[in-house]
């Protein structure tokens, strides 16, 4: 939920032009996406393997390429520019890549594979404060689950906030100028 809620922040400070529903689903599905690879788990695909939680779909290769497809997709579906185009493939490779960062912060599992294909090392940050999410819906709806949502908003809360209302000021004085 975290990885959303980023997600819908950078995209309301991002100066964008129009902001229509696709525009926010893609906002907050794409921070959330790279946790798809939890699907390898039933198929046998172990977590330290290329293909595994926390492997090629952190990395920022895969943020880059997931961003700008759906940069494309929009091209593809709306009326818009190319200009507006690249700033959309900026950010959307932006709001797919904070997904590695912010679970690099967590204090369990192998660690981040954020240079994959290219380096398969597995990487934290040095100072890793937030509280890994369980995997599953049902150890998730447990009382981990809770205290992890509880640590999230704690540590991700704030700057969100500050971020959204500092955007929100700026343009409410910008706008009487």
């Amino acid at each position: 939920m975290t990885h959303a809620a980023v997600g819908l922040a950078i995209g309301y400070a991002f100066p964008i032009v129009r902001r229509g529903p696709r525009y926010w689903i893609a906002c907050a599905l794409l921070p959330v996406i790279p946790d798809a690879d939890v699907v390898g788990f039933p198929l046998g695909i172990a977590y330290s393997e290329l293909l595994g939680h926390r492997g090629l779909s952190h990395s920022l290769v895969f943020a880059a390429v997931l961003g700008l497809a759906a940069a494309l997709l929009f091209r593809q579906t709306e009326n818009r520019s190319w200009r507006q185009i690249r700033h959309l493939a900026m950010l959307f490779m932006l709001l797919a890549a904070s997904h590695g960062p912010m679970d690099m912060l967590t204090n369990g599992g192998l660690g981040i594979a954020l240079f994959s294909p290219f380096d398969p090392g597995r990487y934290f940050w040095d100072w890793r404060p937030i509280l890994v999410s369980p995997i599953g819906l049902k150890n998730f709806l447990s009382p981990w689950g809770w205290a992890v949502v509880m640590d999230e908003v704690r540590w991700f809360g704030p700057p969100i906030g500050l971020l959204v209302s500092t955007i929100a000021i700026y343009r409410k004085i910008t706008r009487k100028v």
